[in-house]
């Protein structure tokens, strides 16, 4: 019947009969492109395109469970959205031969007689998989250009980059992941980033979007994207660098300043790679001439790529996946780099000594250079303590990078004895004043060797209810009671201790690291 569902065929079934007129029936179709295995097959098949009034057979290919089976309506077919199902399946025309088709004689939809069954065959050996790119753990989101100006011929070359693109990136559960969003006259989620883990399986997804045609608005594509792309529940990762890829071929039929304004606003890097760009006859009927520097997250040309055509894209592939690997220059707007007020609580007391001290200078000057300080970027503050406290510089005295590194350099060690308790109040009372800071996250380090003559855990508890995120790096003799005290939460996440001052170096990167997913999960 045409409303036999994927989960009611034996495994063996990889071929299926559908009877005419199943266009007439209510079918329950759940999913876009991949279907959850409670769907009808044939309503599949019609949704899908793959058949029509007059029925006709049908490849089925099974695929695991998955989250997010999106809805849509095609080809008088309304899907619905499910959650999640335990397995999927799609649909594709068949490559049976015509006799076997034409034996088919039966109004009901049946596996085809004779491909029930599949006979053993000796598979070729499995070729080893390639690991996962474990240093470019970023989350993408490509935007199909389904105009009609790229065409059929085209929009199947730029599906085979982007699988190509996949595949260079090597995707996986701990490296890059990758989602789709078709840009026509309507954006159009085809798959997030939960759904696919492994170059192969997002390389079939790819195969099976189907081209749309329309206006190529991809401004309302980046909008949805931003709205309705970037969700953990969809897959999104937090503390992750998020991406829009955005493929435009010719030039696009909307406005694309305002979308990528809202996207930097929501710390999302946007890429534009533009092919087949407009020759000088066309120019008058591009909307803004301007769009590549306006969509994107920089105008310094990292962000950008432009392809000549779809017929010589291969030497592109890795360029373009080296760029988005680049994490240390994903800078987009209100990112952990640009969008911090970053202050430092540096133990001046006897115990450690000035060439001890150096070091520690060293380490949160490492620190302060990974981050974009400027007057509407990150800014940098620095209190020295003993017994007593000074304030070496504010949040607003050195925005220029240059200017902070130095006056870290600089700071003159004091000498005395240790009250760290004191010194997080002093800081939370004249550092993080709302007058001095820039707009972003507020972290505070605190770097110490010893026990603190007064309590931490109250002044540490009364920074945090003020909206303060608390590192603690202890040295030598610090205890680790004090440093847990301090820290925020999770505190393995937020405390480091090594026994030598020499030791620092190796907590600038976690402790970078740290900020910016403490920065992504609260924005």
């Amino acid at each position: 019947m045409c409303g036999t569902r994927a989960v009611d065929l034996p495994d063996s079934a990889h071929l299926l009969l559908c009877p005419a007129n199943c266009t007439l029936w209510k079918l329950s179709v759940f999913g876009s492109g991949v279907y959850a295995s409670i769907s009808s097959v044939c309503g599949a098949a019609v949704h899908r395109g793959i058949i029509g009034v007059s029925g006709g057979p049908l490849e089925i290919h099974k695929m695991p469970g998955r989250t997010n089976y999106l809805s849509s309506y095609s080809h008088g077919v309304q899907s619905q959205s499910i959650s999640r199902w335990s397995s999927s399946f799609t649909v594709a025309r068949t490559i049976s031969s015509p006799m076997e088709v034409s034996s088919q004689t039966s109004s009901s939809a049946i596996p085809v007689p004779g491909t029930a069954v599949k006979k053993p065959v000796k598979k070729a050996p499995k070729k080893p998989t390639m690991p996962e790119n474990r240093e470019c753990q970023v989350d993408i989101a490509v935007l199909l250009d389904s105009s009609y100006h790229i065409g059929q011929r085209r929009f199947n070359l730029q599906k085979n980059f982007i699988g190509r693109l996949a595949a260079m990136l090597k995707i996986g559960p701990d490296g890059p992941r990758v989602g789709v969003v078709q840009t026509s006259e309507t954006p159009r989620i085809e798959f997030f980033l939960g759904n696919y883990s492994m170059p192969k399986d997002v390389i079939f997804a790819l195969k099976e979007i189907s081209y749309i045609g329309g206006n190529t608005n991809t401004g309302k594509a980046i909008l949805h994207t931003v709205r309705n792309f970037f969700n953990p529940e969809y897959g999104v990762r937090r503390g992750h660098p998020r991406i829009i890829v955005a493929f435009i071929d010719g030039w696009p039929s909307d406005n694309l300043e305002d979308a990528a304004v809202m996207a930097r606003e929501s710390g999302i890097n946007v890429f534009l790679v533009s092919v087949a760009k407009p020759i000088p006859e066309e120019m008058g009927l591009v909307r803004d001439q301007d769009f590549m520097r306006k969509a994107v997250c920089k105008d310094n040309g990292f962000f950008t790529m432009t392809m000549p055509s779809w017929f010589s894209t291969n030497k592109f592939v890795k360029p373009l996946a080296q760029k988005l690997c680049s994490i240390d220059q994903l800078l987009c707007s209100k990112t952990c780099y640009n969008s911090v007020n970053l202050g430092f609580l540096i133990d001046g007391s006897s115990s450690v000594g000035d060439a001890n001290f150096r070091l520690v200078l060293s380490l949160l000057s490492s620190i302060a250079r990974n981050f974009d300080i400027s007057d509407i970027g990150s800014r940098v503050g620095a209190i020295q303590f003993t017994y007593d406290q000074r304030l070496e510089f504010g949040f607003n005295e050195h925005t220029r990078k240059d200017d902070a590194l130095k006056a870290i350099q600089n700071i003159p060690y004091m000498s005395g004895g240790t009250a760290t308790g004191d010194a997080i109040t002093y800081a939370v009372e004249n550092l993080f004043q709302p007058r001095t800071m820039g707009l972003g996250r507020k972290f505070l380090i605190i770097v110490t060797d010893g026990q603190s003559y007064d309590d931490v855990r109250g002044p540490a508890i009364a920074a945090q209810r003020a909206g303060i995120t608390v590192f603690s790096v202890g040295v030598a003799w610090a205890p680790m009671e004090d440093l847990r005290a301090m820290a925020s939460e999770p505190k393995d996440t937020h405390t480091f201790f090594t026994r030598e001052f020499t030791g620092l170096e190796q907590f600038e990167q976690p402790i970078v690291r740290a900020m910016c997913r403490d920065f992504t999960e609260v924005n």
